[in-house]
């Protein structure tokens, strides 16, 4: 089946290479015109223009955009006088629902087709596939199967889900059309929501066990400012968190993806000290919480792990100083040095 790609970064780039290894062509185009020439040393087709991209389409043109969500209504504005009616647009970023369900009425206006397509893999999708959470028209995501089908896993190694045994989804597979527009990036919104809680409660834990040997280095004098640590022999450990982590992968109820990369990195970098500890956030955990606020869902553990993206960042900074100004005023509290 042919593809056009327009995006060619981390994720695009080895999607392209993974359906040209499974027998697609795929049509690529970028602003970057080295990261066009590497995918065309790989077996894509090159492009220099939108123009020239579109007219090497068959129709109807099936044209996936792996951009940024904050270019793509700038990239759907430049595109969309160049398709025609049946033409279909897949936007694979992390674009909020939605937005998706306003482009997909946008594009019907003109007979074009629009599907939303949350992709999870990272880095690793080339090798591993990419677990791919679809929403659009069931005809026109069921004409692209071939193509989701070529970028998910595929069901591997792991047995079937008890109870699942005469199931026909395409979800042991590693893909599934969820439902209509803004589907799939609603469940993708939410995957990224828990993606962050998943990750807090690792940091969260590991570094308490960091700290467990404060004990021995702790200083216990009592003072006006600081509770002391009352039973320091029950603090005596000195863990080695890369034989933890390694050890919680092999069996354990907390083994994960996610774990796996943890204990990777700490093998490589026991202090990891070359990481400043400023975690960033995409959107998709705002949103995630935004959707529970309009549900009235409690999410305590989604919104905690994103508050503490908001604080990794500095953005604490005003508001403890507050409380030390008022520590100051009402007891006459000095801040102790850090």
């Amino acid at each position: 089946m042919q593809l056009g790609m327009i995006g060619l970064g981390r994720m695009g780039a080895n999607m392209t290479r993974r359906l040209t290894r499974a027998g697609h062509q795929c049509v690529v185009h970028d602003v970057s015109i080295p990261a066009v020439q590497a995918l065309v040393a790989d077996g894509a087709v090159g492009t220099s223009t939108l123009m020239d991209f579109t007219a090497k389409l068959a129709r109807p043109r099936a044209v996936w955009l792996m951009v940024p969500a904050a270019v793509v209504d700038a990239s759907l504005n430049a595109l969309l006088p160049l398709l025609d009616a049946g033409d279909i647009v897949i936007d694979g970023g992390n674009s909020y629902y939605r937005d998706d369900v306003d482009r997909a009425h946008k594009l019907a206006a003109a007979g074009l087709h629009y599907v939303d397509c949350g992709t999870s893999g990272g880095v690793w999708g080339l090798e591993r596939g990419y677990c791919l959470m679809i929403g659009g028209e069931p005809a026109v995501v069921q004409h692209l199967d071939p193509l989701f089908a070529s970028l998910a896993p595929g069901p591997g190694d792991l047995p079937r889900t008890v109870g699942r045994e005469e199931s026909n989804s395409t979800a042991e597979r590693g893909y599934l059309h969820c439902g209509p527009n803004g589907a799939g990036h609603f469940v993708k919104m939410v995957h990224n929501g828990i993606e962050y809680g998943l990750m807090a409660a690792y940091a969260e834990g590991l570094n308490i066990l960091r700290h467990a040997d404060l004990g021995k280095r702790a200083n216990n004098a009592a003072d006006a400012e600081t509770t002391p640590l009352r039973d320091p022999q029950y603090y005596q450990y000195e863990f080695d968190l890369a034989d933890i982590t390694e050890v919680w992968r092999r069996g354990s109820v907390v083994a994960s993806w996610l774990l796996d990369l943890t204990a990777t990195a700490l093998a490589n970098d026991p202090t990891l000290e070359r990481f400043s500890g400023r975690v960033s956030d995409s959107g998709e955990g705002r949103w995630t919480l935004q959707a529970a606020i309009d549900e009235a869902v409690p999410a305590n553990v989604l919104s905690a792990a994103l508050f503490e993206r908001f604080s990794s960042r500095g953005q604490a900074e005003f508001q403890d100083r507050v409380l030390s100004a008022m520590r100051w005023h009402f007891g006459g509290h000095q801040e102790k040095k850090a």
